[in-house]
């Protein structure tokens, strides 16, 4: 890969569903160890534009390119080295323990018929560590609660050990610590490791803290994107999410707080 080739991108993308377009001629790059924020009101698309940035749901038009190649070109098992996917919703079918689930991370590097080696069970072992969850090894899935089972989710994807990370709503069910820490540790991620990543939030604030650039949906198929500092605004912010907001700023942090 070179430097200079970008781990995502759109090309004028246009993503529509049932009539309605979300994004339209919509240009994106992101490149490693940048970080990229996608903010908007419920229903604006935000979900729909990541699955298809994931190659899980066709365009209207325009393409998607990761590492410099679409997803027909790389096929599944490339894409999955390159590009790890964390969905919003996710269903178990059936009873599994945590370190099982985790070890699914490793898959896309396996041969056709290979088995999980003790390395693979290192690599699983590091992630549930990361995700503060060394101790539920041999936990049934079944008996975690919510956020428990998110931050299992992120670390099966830690185990997949992509250089792209699309992540919905990654701190979804997460108590206050444990938001921050999984904030942090994409954030050491992209910086460390040179990954991009790209997640849906709600928080304008945590959007500013941790991430280089925004991209705004305002669900009519107009988006805007830049750098976090000059596109996170209050006016821009009040207009996306139709609500008059202002903000506060402290040690260096900010917050946006409703008027």
């Amino acid at each position: 890969m070179s430097s200079k080739t970008p781990l995502l991108e759109a090309r004028k993308l246009t993503v529509s569903i049932g009539g309605k377009t979300f994004c339209r001629d919509l240009d994106l790059t992101l490149h490693a160890g940048e970080r990229l924020a996608i903010l908007g009101r419920n229903g604006a698309g935000k979900s729909t534009l990541l699955s298809v940035l994931a190659g899980l749901r066709a365009e209207q038009s325009g393409e998607v390119l990761i590492d410099g190649l679409s997803y027909a070109s790389l096929g599944a098992r490339k894409s999955a080295l390159v590009r790890g996917w964390l969905p919003q919703v996710r269903g178990d079918a059936f009873a599994s323990t945590v370190l099982e689930t985790a070890l699914v991370g490793r898959h896309p590097h396996l041969d056709r018929w290979g088995w999980e080696s003790d390395k693979d069970a290192k690599i699983v072992r590091q992630a549930l560590a990361a995700v503060d969850l060394t101790s539920y090894e041999q936990r049934d899935i079944q008996t975690l609660s919510g956020g428990e089972r998110q931050r299992l989710a992120i670390a099966t994807l830690l185990a997949q050990a992509p250089q792209l990370f699309l992540l919905d709503e990654p701190i979804a069910h997460l108590d206050l610590k444990h938001q921050i820490a999984m904030l942090e540790l994409f954030s050491g991620t992209a910086r460390d490791c040179g990954a991009a990543v790209a997640m849906v939030l709600h928080e304008p604030a945590l959007a500013w803290r941790f991430c280089d650039r925004a991209l705004l949906m305002h669900g009519d198929g107009r988006t805007e994107s830049g750098p976090t500092r000059e596109i996170l605004t209050v006016d821009r912010l009040s207009a996306l999410y139709q609500y008059p907001l202002q903000m506060l700023e402290c040690d260096g942090r900010v917050s946006f707080i409703p008027n």
